[in-house]
């Protein structure tokens, strides 16, 4: 009994791959060929992903506020008050006072640069300054007089010289009795109160 093994010729992408006979067989007698075809299923493409790429959303930028800042200058009036002075015056009584010059205040002018930011104020310096009108001292005068008491003369007023002044007064070497006496003649100024002008031609005591 003749034994085959047999050969196996597999046909892969024109690849041909044998099994010899068996060492029992004849090199006259051809070995039995199977052929087989193997038909190669395709395989599928691989899939190739892509990345979806999402765009990143746009930021408006938020807009600074616009800072407006304007200056100017500025003039400013101020008071500049008067003094006051005080004078003696010899010619017034003692304690009395007179205005002698009436005080008058006077103006100083100031010029600011001001400084502002969005029409508010934020600064202030001085530029310069200057007196726009002086200012006039009042003067007051003080009186100093003092008036010296009258010492009494002893003498009555209403005769020229000095007729005492007593309860009564007669003319010397007349008839009358005193107290008092006085040498005329005597010019009567007043009024006769001793009654010394007898003949009354304003001359008493004239004999």
């Amino acid at each position: 009994m003749l034994l085959i093994r047999a050969a196996l010729v597999v046909g892969v992408g024109g690849l041909v791959v044998g099994c010899g006979a068996d060492s029992g067989t004849t090199a006259e007698q051809p070995a039995a060929i199977a052929s087989v075809h193997v038909t190669a299923t395709p395989r599928p493409s691989p899939v190739i992903s892509q990345a979806t790429t999402t765009p990143a959303p746009i930021t408006k930028a938020t807009a600074k506020p616009t800072t407006a800042t304007t200056s100017k200058e500025v003039v400013e009036l101020r008071v500049i008050p008067f003094k006051k002075r005080t004078v003696t015056d010899d010619s017034l009584p003692k304690g009395e006072k007179t205005v002698r010059t009436k005080g008058v205040n006077g103006t100083r002018r100031l010029t600011y640069r001001v400084t502002f930011v969005n029409g508010v104020q934020t600064a202030k310096h001085l530029l310069r300054q200057e007196v726009a009108k002086e200012p006039r001292t009042q003067i007051t005068a003080v009186g100093t007089k003092v008036d010296e008491p009258e010492e009494p003369s002893g003498c009555d007023p209403n005769y020229s010289g000095c007729v005492p002044i007593a309860s009564d007064v007669d003319c010397s070497g007349g008839s009358g009795n005193g107290p008092e006496y006085v040498q005329g003649p005597i010019q009567v100024i007043g009024t006769d109160k001793y009654r010394l002008d007898a003949d009354h031609d304003g001359i008493a005591c004239e004999d």
